[in-house]
């Protein structure tokens, strides 16, 4: 038997619900990040004396940074599952970039945007 070269459309279409699952959520965690970030909530300590605010707004600033760094690798992640999404479409997703075999479900099911098999990504260092 023949080693096999895709995965078949009814797999594919099991990938993209979870891939579709996955960035629904990734899309809601980053809207609360921006909102953290640009203090829409309104929770801030705008509405409190003038003491905490000079007390907390060191805290604030850092919070915003963390907020930022983790909003950027958010859209990182959003950006790679509508890539892995693209593939599907392409009939590649699954195909390991660097050997060309297929990355094991498990793999996929686990980090679903991957492009490169186990062994490869270990043989990337």
């Amino acid at each position: 038997m023949s080693e096999k070269t895709r995965y078949s459309d009814a797999e594919l279409q099991e990938f993209k619900e979870l891939i579709l699952q996955k960035l629904d959520k990734a899309r809601k965690d980053y809207e609360l990040l921006k909102n953290t970030i640009t203090m829409e909530d309104g929770n801030d300590t705008q509405d409190t004396s003038p003491t905490f605010k000079v007390l907390e707004e060191g805290a604030s600033v850092l919070s915003k940074e963390e907020a930022g760094k983790l909003a950027q690798r958010q859209q990182k992640f959003i950006q790679h599952l509508q890539a892995a999404l693209i593939r599907i479409e392409n009939k590649t997703y699954g195909i390991c970039r660097e050997t060309g075999r297929l990355i094991p479900k498990e793999r996929l099911r686990a980090v679903p945007h991957a492009t490169l098999s186990i062994d490869a990504k270990l043989n990337q260092k």
